[in-house]
């Protein structure tokens, strides 16, 4: 299998004025062949828009890398000049489906307008006449089952919010990137747009309009119905990695069991069990941490858990992050 997309080691930290390292990824790695879709999951401020900042060679400051590569088709995206970055990685190589698509389009500008915009600025459009960049919108709108005319000559206020949300993926998409990360790309719809919605992202996979995706949300149980393997991530570390099957039905670290717990559910058997809270709170990415992150809020830690640094093993057929877990 070929392999689309390499993180090694990444770390990532922010600066503050004051001259101080947020540290918020810390050494993830990962490997993603084609036509796979990862699932990351963690709750808010676990690091996961900072990762993908970072998956996408946007380090923008106060955002600076640590370590690690980021390699797209064997291609780096590290130590790249911001033009370059814009030119030829974005929506070419690595592309991003926005959280909220009517906050994501321009809503003085026709679909067709915004789309184009895409294309002009990635280093497609230059000398495309805007006849041409209308067709192939056309071409490509005309795969999702949508009415094409109506959508692109559009604004966003026109349309529903499933109609905005088929839009945004299909103008994410328009260059044909490698990979494509979609930050909670079904949050704000309901039930049956979501399947409307979901139905589309594997279809474009199919049609190898893209290679791989990263799918990110807050909802482990729609993951097992999206990706093939999941990630789960606390205070800038990746805890547990495995097939969705195995984290969702046989979660390992403690974290990921808290994070189900906390989760309604609507499988057989599990439908009258109340949610369960997770105590406590993150630690702060600002301070020097030592032992386990999750320590202070794990109902089995033990006294060496917050003196010795745990590292990403293999326990059973999957990673996880806890020298205890079985």
């Amino acid at each position: 299998m070929s392999k689309i997309l390499e993180v090694k080691d990444l770390s990532l930290h922010y600066l503050t004025r004051f001259g101080q390292k947020v540290h918020a990824v810390t050494d993830v790695s990962f490997t993603m062949n084609q036509g796979e879709i990862l699932g990351i999951a963690g709750e808010s401020g676990c690091g996961k828009s900072t990762l993908v900042n970072g998956l996408m060679g946007l380090f923008i400051p106060p955002l600076y890398p640590t370590g690690g590569d980021v390699l797209v088709g064997g291609e780096s995206l590290m130590n790249r000049k911001p033009e370059d970055v814009r030119l030829n990685v974005l929506s070419q190589k690595v592309s991003m489906i926005p959280q909220g698509a009517f906050n994501a389009l321009n809503p003085t500008r026709k679909i067709k307008d915004i789309a184009a915009d895409v294309i002009a600025a990635h280093g497609s459009g230059q000398s495309v006449s805007k006849h041409q960049i209308y067709e192939r919108l056309k071409e490509r709108f005309d795969l999702f089952g949508m009415d094409t005319d109506h959508i692109l000559n559009s604004y966003p206020i026109q349309l529903t919010a499933g109609e905005r949300q088929r839009s945004v993926i299909g103008i994410s998409t328009l260059l044909n990137p490698k990979v494509v990360i979609a930050d909670e790309p079904t949050s704000a719809l309901d039930v049956t747009t979501q399947k409307v919605v979901i139905k589309m992202i594997f279809d474009l996979l199919e049609r190898n309009i893209f290679s791989t995706m990263i799918f990110i949300t807050h909802e482990l149980p729609l993951l097992r119905h999206v990706a093939h393997n999941i990630a789960i991530m606390y205070a800038g570390e990746f805890v547990e990695y495995g097939t969705s099957t195995q984290v969702v039905h046989d979660p390992r670290h403690p974290y990921t069991k808290a994070l189900m717990g906390a989760m309604l559910s609507a499988d057989a058997g599990q439908k009258h069990r109340k949610p369960t809270t997770i105590e406590g709170a993150p630690p702060s990415l600002a301070k020097t941490m030592v032992g386990c992150r999750f320590a202070e809020r794990c109902p089995s830690a033990r006294p060496e858990c917050k003196q010795k640094t745990q590292s990403m093993r293999m326990v059973g057929e999957r990673l996880v992050r806890c020298d205890y877990a079985e």
